[in-house]
Parts: C-alpha cells; sequence; structure tokens
C-alpha cells in the first residue's frame, strides 16, 4: 500500500513565508512526477507546481518567481517553499506523486491536503 502524507500549511500574513512537505511511503518502486495542487472554496483544484525524477519543473503562471518546488528522491518527498505569499494563496494544498508499485503498478497518488490561510 502506498501512502502519500502533506504537512506545513497554517495562517499567515500576507507577504510571509510557508513551507509545505509530503512523504510518500509503503510499497514504492519509483516515483514519477510529484507536485502540488490547490483548491480554494468554489473552485476547482488546480495545478501549483511539478518537479520530474530529473528535476524538471513547471509553475502555474500565478506562482512564479515566488513558489520553489523541490524533491528528494531518496527520501521520497517533495516540498514547496512559498514566499511572498498573497490572500488569493488562500486554499488547501495537496501532493500528487505518479507511483509505480513494487506489483508495477502505476498510479497518481494525493494527499490528504493541508489548509494554507493568507491574511491581508
Amino acid at each position: 500500500q502506498v501512502r502519500l502524507v502533506d504537512s506545513g500549511g497554517g495562517l499567515v500574513q500576507a507577504g510571509g513565508s510557508l513551507r509545505l512537505s509530503c512523504a510518500a511511503s509503503g510499497n514504492i518502486f519509483s516515483i514519477n512526477t510529484m507536485g502540488w495542487y490547490r483548491q480554494a472554496p468554489g473552485n476547482e483544484r488546480e495545478l501549483v507546481a511539478t518537479i520530474s525524477k530529473g528535476g524538471s519543473t513547471t509553475y502555474a503562471d500565478s506562482v512564479k518567481s515566488r513558489f520553489t518546488v523541490s524533491r528528494d528522491n531518496a527520501k521520497n518527498t517533495v516540498s514547496l517553499q512559498m514566499n511572498s505569499l498573497k490572500p488569493e494563496d488562500t486554499a488547501v494544498y495537496y501532493c500528487s506523486a505518479r507511483i509505480l508499485d513494487t506489483s508495477l503498478r502505476s498510479y497518481n497518488y494525493w494527499g490528504q491536503g493541508t489548509q494554507v490561510t493568507v491574511s491581508s
């Protein structure tokens, strides 16, 4: 069984910073793309940032130059450093990973979500 656990959310003032972390565990053979998505009330879930196994990254235009995604392949973790936070960044943030398990089945897994609230 594979599991993703994300953490690090909280309440921060506009202009502040937060760092989200996500750890994958279980019967993992390999992990391909990892990333972060977010969902604000009344909105659809949207992509924030992704990172490939080789370290290539993509970002939503709204977070470029403010957020940085990174991963540690040895520890099966992905992080999101969020700087210069804005009230519009308020959402539940979910980590995601495409994982090949030890039975060689590939699925996209999700963390349980962590709330980020940015006050003005």
